[in-house]
């Protein structure tokens, strides 16, 4: 037994904690669990945990079901807010192994753990930070209707209403309590809209993070009487909720990315990683954005009569808001990084962070040449604009982004043909039920006609 473990089972014992939360996710990004009592963990860090990957999402067949929930002790954490009269509990993250001990293909945390490996044999670490946006509501109908914003405030604003006070600030507490560093936290630009942004870690952990994340955030809003939704966009009227996420590459202690002597101080790497990015943009879209729904907050005329900041054009550019690629302002160099603007906080980020990281390292190292920037606003130009400097437009709805990364051999190549054949599968009976529909908008428009 290493250390890591021995120190899960003495805290267990010290702190009387009674129940261990051992969680995973399926291919989707959906959060799994399973409750162990402590006594049971010493045999569990040994041989893992048992259970019919045929039930889970992607993971197996039914002939080959049998799965190794296998804890990892590195992930272990107190959630010190969550046992009540019961006492407090801790959760661990866990790898997903067939019965013969070897990974399993279908686990979003080993399709992760391959591209960092990919990325450690070049020397190089990888490190993200989300900006995280959310909705928090009074209600969730399930009838299809608006749901009712918590507050009516726009961005930055200091609100006070009497649901939910104090929710950012409760949250943030919350998150700190279980090892999560929080940068900043405020009100978005639309009404009852939320942003916590996460400092910078390396990608698995940070994928860990986000899946703890939207549990703390679901768990202190319920406790508030309210609640919290990761929709991308749930009103027709207002913006939606993206994840604007920051990516740089570390040798050792020097960022990759920097270069004290190019203008724009960005190295050779960092702008093959951006091309990279921008090569393969197209292909990742169906996972960055999986639900239907996701496209209706990149839909580009979606806010006709306000700027939107979510991209729909393939393009990069310095501080520029309207590209999918941003290369933000930065004062050290250690803090040089791009900003890709497309991800929404509903997908798994197993599954993002190793296609990004992919599509980078394939910039880098097949020698992809970048195109210039983008510094006009994208949205102001025509049609004929666009394409006239070589932006081509990410798919505009969820069908479209699977013809793409149906035909994408990078894809199939960086998520293994096990996750590559489910998501798909999946995400075409998703577009099938939804075509199937008849909407409210429908019957409006049409019924009396």
């Amino acid at each position: 037994m290493d250390r890591q473990q021995e120190f899960v089972l003495r805290t267990l014992e010290e702190r009387d904690i009674r129940f261990v939360r051992l969680w995973f996710t399926d291919v989707l990004g959906t959060l799994k669990s399973v409750s162990v009592a402590p006594a049971e963990l010493e045999a569990a860090f040994e041989e893992g945990i048992g259970f019919d990957g045929s039930a889970i999402e992607g993971f197996a067949r039914v002939y080959e079901s049998d799965m190794i929930a296998m804890p990892d002790p590195t992930t272990f954490q107190v959630f010190p807010f969550e046992g009540g009269s019961s006492g407090e509990s801790a959760r661990m993250f866990c790898d997903i192994l067939l019965p013969d001990g070897s990974p399993c293909w279908a686990d979003p945390r080993h399709v992760l753990r391959r591209q960092l490996a990919r990325a450690a044999e070049r020397g190089f670490t990888f490190y993200t930070h989300p900006e995280i946006e959310f909705f928090l509501l009074t209600d969730l109908p399930t009838d299809g209707s608006e749901p009712t914003p918590v507050d009516t405030g726009g961005y930055f604003d200091h609100t006070t209403h009497a649901i939910a006070r104090d929710f950012r600030r409760q949250a943030v507490l919350a998150l700190e309590r279980v090892g999560i560093s929080v940068e900043f936290s405020h009100h978005e630009v639309a009404p009852g809209q939320q942003e916590i942004d996460l400092r910078y870690a390396d990608a698995l952990t940070m994928a860990d993070n986000i899946m703890t994340f939207r549990h703390v955030v679901k768990e202190v809003a319920l406790s508030q009487g309210v609640y919290a939704s990761f929709m991308p966009k749930p009103f027709t009227d207002q913006p939606g909720s993206g994840m604007h996420t920051h990516l740089s590459l570390f040798e050792g202690e020097r960022n990759a990315f920097h270069d004290p002597d190019d203008p724009m101080k960005l190295s050779k790497v960092a702008r093959a990683f951006i091309a990279g990015l921008l090569v393969h943009a197209r292909e990742y879209t169906a996972v960055t954005n999986q639900w239907v729904n996701s496209y209706k907050r990149l839909f580009p005329r979606a806010l006709p009569d306000r700027v939107t900041e979510a991209p729909a054009y393939v393009c990069w550019g310095h501080l520029n808001r309207s590209a999918l690629v941003r290369v933000p302002a930065y004062g050290k160099p250690n803090s040089a990084r791009v900003e890709i603007r497309s991800l929404d906080s509903a997908c798994n980020p197993y599954l993002a962070f190793a296609l990004l990281l992919a599509a980078g390292l394939k910039g880098i190292e097949e020698g992809y040449e970048l195109p210039p920037g983008a510094e006009d606003n994208v949205w102001a130009l025509s049609d004929a604009e666009r394409r006239a400097m070589g932006y081509e437009p990410l798919p505009q709805n969820l069908a479209a982004a699977l013809d793409v990364m149906e035909q994408s051999e990078f894809v199939a190549e960086t998520l293994g043909e096990a996750v590559f054949d489910f998501f798909l599968k999946n995400k075409r009976a998703e577009w099938e039920a939804f075509r199937r529909q008849v909407t409210p908008y429908e019957r409006q428009r049409y019924l009396t006609l």
